[in-house]
Parts: C-alpha cells; structure tokens; sequence
C-alpha cells in the first residue's frame, strides 16, 4: 500500500510509516540516491533495502529528510544537482541518518513510498514541482489525500535553516557549456556496458571452473576502454568489480546516464560440451508487449520520462499509442546493432545461429533505449572456455563488439554528436558551431544539453529562437531530440 501526504505551506512535515506497521520496522539500509530533472518536475529516488520510517520537513529551499531507522550502505553517495535539485547531503543522525537536499525555494514537494518491484528494493520518491505547476500538483494532492491510508501524523519539526542556492538559468548553461567542451560543441554517445553476473551470482562455470562473471567483467572493462579511447564516445559500466546488481537496475543504470545503446556481456553454457559459438540477442516481440503492459500499468512507471516524454498525464489510448512508437524505435535500433555485432564476431569466430536471436531477458527491457545481449561463447566447451580466459581473446571479443557499435553510430548518428558532426562533415555540411569558429562571427550564441521532458519547442520558446532555426543550427532532420544531446543555439 502507498501512503500520500502533502502540504503546501512555507514550512511543513511529514511522517510516514508506509507499507507495514511501525513497530514491526527494521532497520532499512538506503542503498542508492539518484536524480534525474525535466520541465514539468525534478525526481529524488532513495533506494532502501526494507520499508523507511521517515520524517520530512521543507522550509526556505531546504527539504530535510530524517531516516531514525536507517543507515547508508558503504558505497551510497550523494547525486550531483540537477533541475529543482540544487544539491544533496547525508549525515549521521543518533543511529539513523539524515538526507538534506537544497532546492529551489518556490518549489513544492510529492513524496510517496512504492513497494519493491524486479530489483527488490523500496523506493522512497521525492518530486519537486516548479512554482509554475504549484496548483495543479495541490489539486493532485487534494484528490489522493482522500484514499490516504496507515499515515502517522509527525512530530514538529525543529527549524531548518534557509539554503543558499545559485542561479539555476547560469548553472544550466554552465554545464551544457562544460558538456559542449569536450568535443567542441558535440555531445559524446554513451554506451552503458553491463558485466553479466556478479558478486553472489556467479553465472555458469565451465569445466576448468572458470566463472562466467569473472569473463563478463574482463570483456566489459576492455570494451568500455576501447569505447573511451574512441573519440566521440563515452561508456558506463554496471559494475566495475565484483558485486551483485539486481537485473532490472542495470538497464536503470543505462537510463539514468541518458545512454544511446546498451550492452550485455554473457558466456553462454549448455548440457553438452560441445555447443559453440557467439550469439548475439534482443528484445522479443513477446517480452516487448508484457513489458509496455507493466510500464502503463505501474505508476512509478508512467510517472517516469518515455523517451524524454511522461505518460502519467497521458489518456490510456494516448499513452499506449506513446509508448509503442518508443519501443518501436528502439527494438529497431537493437536489430540494427545487433546486426552489426553479429558479423563483427563472425569474423573472429562460428557464430551458434547465424542470425540475432530474440528473448524476454530482462536486462533488454529498456522502453527507450536500445539494447543487446552478447553470448561471447560458451562457456560449457573446454575449448572456448580457454579463450574466454584467455586476456588476448578477452580483447579480440571487446574489438568485434566495439566494430559492430561503432559501425551503428557512424551510419546512424544521433542529433548533435561527434559522429553526426563527421557525418555532416563527409557530406560537405559545415555546423553552425564551425562557422562561427571560421568566421569569427556570433553565429552562436549558446549551448544546451537537453534534459528528460524537453521538447525542440520548449527549447525554442526558453531562447526564443524558431524550432527551424534550432533544427538547422544542428542539422536536425526530425521533430524528436534525445535527452542528453546538447544543442548548439543559433544566435538569432
């Protein structure tokens, strides 16, 4: 059950023992704080290992969130600032702990507690709404505040200091302008790299007893290492050592870092020792329509960006219709670099089909982004498995699969990064962002890097430029833009 109370005072507190009795509480571990920011709401995620019981209290642009039941794990830190959300701290609090986050004054604040779902964990979720969306969130409020159930009303709060905060516009532009630097106006393409397994689950063993999470992570880190030595692309890695991550956190993590493509690295094991050969997966039309039914059926979910775009205020029609042009996008995409990767490694090896497989893994059930599953080999063929021990093989297989991605990039390149610069480039296009370099004229007047939730519309309206010049400006052929691309704006 979820539990809702809200005020909209200067000043107010909130105390809930959500989803079990407070007596029978135990001791929660938080485990992970993470952010992300668009137009209409910013996002604050704290990620626990069991029900919270916690008190909230939000006053002159500073939100306090008491935990008297909860510790931080050992790896738990603070998320950078982003939209409302103009920093975090943690701190000891008697043998709890305290969460301070400054954000905007004129913000309001939503929270509510969910119940785990795939990874395990309670999430508790603190949305702020700019002043500007002030009524219709009180309205929202006002209407759940009438099912509320199981609240316990908190004490008075103590008095909380007014935050320091700066210039949100300035900080915005600032950190576009740091992002735009790197490349000299182009965005880098992430690509999220997840290392199967990991810590507890030790994935298949072969029969020298190599372990598959052992090979995933060698494969990973020496694919993410040739992806950062390739100019214009960045990776993230799942993990970077041994440890256990739920499955559906690892694609989270690829849409947390606005990533362009996802990767699984897996061993493939069978009952018989001599099944062989690479292959390579994606989403299957099955998984793909059970998936969209939890996206709009859950709520958290609906609340979530869609390709930088929310259903929660979407009719159920609307919102299907939404969601299924997203997925649609992004399985193609996923064939596409599946494709691509498949023959890269048919050059280093047998492939075991032929041709890209299709499952219900969950690890490819990002909506928006698009995802592969590699099967390097198996693990079960004494013979493969001294490959796959092997550091040279190891750096041949993280070689196939960058071939294969970096392949998809420089034939399909995304809005404003380095690889659609070359491609303009190659087709005797010269960029605004050039221009004004060559010509040293102001053809430019400023960078943006676009958040979940922003539309070219809105970024025109906010610099009151037209959406065609925003377009040519960054030789933009479509009404869409992803998250995470930063725009060059034209200066008139």
């Amino acid at each position: 059950m979820r539990g809702y109370l809200n005020k909209w005072a200067g000043g107010f507190v909130v105390a809930i023992a959500a989803l079990m009795p407070v007596a029978a509480l135990s001791a929660a571990q938080v485990k992970d704080a993470r952010v992300w920011a668009g137009p209409e709401y910013t996002r604050l995620v704290l990620d626990a290992s069991g029900p919270l019981q916690y008190t909230i209290s939000q006053k002159n642009g500073q939100v306090v969130v008491e935990l008297p039941d909860s510790s931080p794990s050992r790896d738990f830190s603070d998320p950078s600032a982003q939209g409302l959300l103009r920093g975090m701290s943690h701190s000891r609090l008697g043998r709890g702990m305290q969460v301070t986050a400054k954000v905007d004054p004129a913000s309001r604040l939503k929270s509510f507690l969910l119940k785990p779902n795939d990874d395990g964990n309670y999430r508790l979720v603190l949305d702020f709404y700019p002043a500007s969306h002030a009524a219709e969130v009180a309205g929202d409020v006002a209407a759940t505040e009438s099912t509320t159930a199981e609240v316990a009303q908190a004490p008075a709060a103590r008095p909380v200091a007014a935050a320091s905060y700066s210039n949100p516009t300035h900080s915005r532009r600032v950190a576009a302008e740091q992002a735009a630097a790197m490349l000299n106006g182009q965005r880098q393409v992430v690509v999220a790299i997840d290392a199967g397994h990991g810590g507890k689950d030790q994935g298949a063993h072969g029969p020298g007893g190599t372990l598959e999470k052992n090979v995933t992570l060698a494969v990973a880190r020496e694919l993410a290492a040739q992806i950062n030595r390739q100019p214009g692309m960045k990776a993230v890695l799942t993990r970077d050592s041994d440890f256990f991550i739920p499955l559906a956190q690892r694609y989270r993590i690829a849409r947390e870092h606005n990533a362009d493509l996802f990767v699984s690295i897996h061993a493939d094991a069978f009952t018989s020792d001599d099944a062989r050969g690479s292959s390579v997966w994606v989403l299957s039309p099955r998984g793909k329509t059970s998936e969209a039914a939890r996206w709009l059926a859950d709520r958290e979910n609906r609340a979530d960006l869609i390709g930088g775009t929310s259903l929660d205020d979407k009719d159920d029609s609307l919102a299907k219709v939404l969601l299924d042009l997203q997925q649609g996008w992004a399985m193609q995409a996923s064939d596409v670099v599946a494709g691509n990767v498949l023959k890269a490694l048919a050059q280093l090896g047998p492939t075991h089909r032929g041709y890209v497989e299709r499952a219900n893994f969950v690890v490819l059930r990002s909506p928006d982004v698009p995802s592969i599953l590699v099967e390097t080999a198996f693990i079960s063929n004494p013979a493969e498995e001294r490959k796959l021990r092997d550091p040279a093989h190891q750096k041949k297989l993280a070689e196939a699969v960058m071939g294969g991605v970096r392949n998809y990039f420089e034939s399909t390149p995304p809005p404003g990064t380095w690889f659609a610069a070359e491609a303009a480039r190659r087709n005797g296009v010269q960029l605004a962002s050039s221009t004004r370099q060559s010509s040293g004229q102001a053809s430019v007047r400023d960078v943006h890097k676009v958040g979940r939730g922003e539309s070219l519309s809105s970024i025109a309206k906010q610099y009151g430029v037209s959406v065609g010049a925003l377009k040519n400006a960054n030789q933009i052929n479509s009404n869409t833009v992803r998250a995470g691309t930063t725009l060059t704006i034209p200066a008139g």
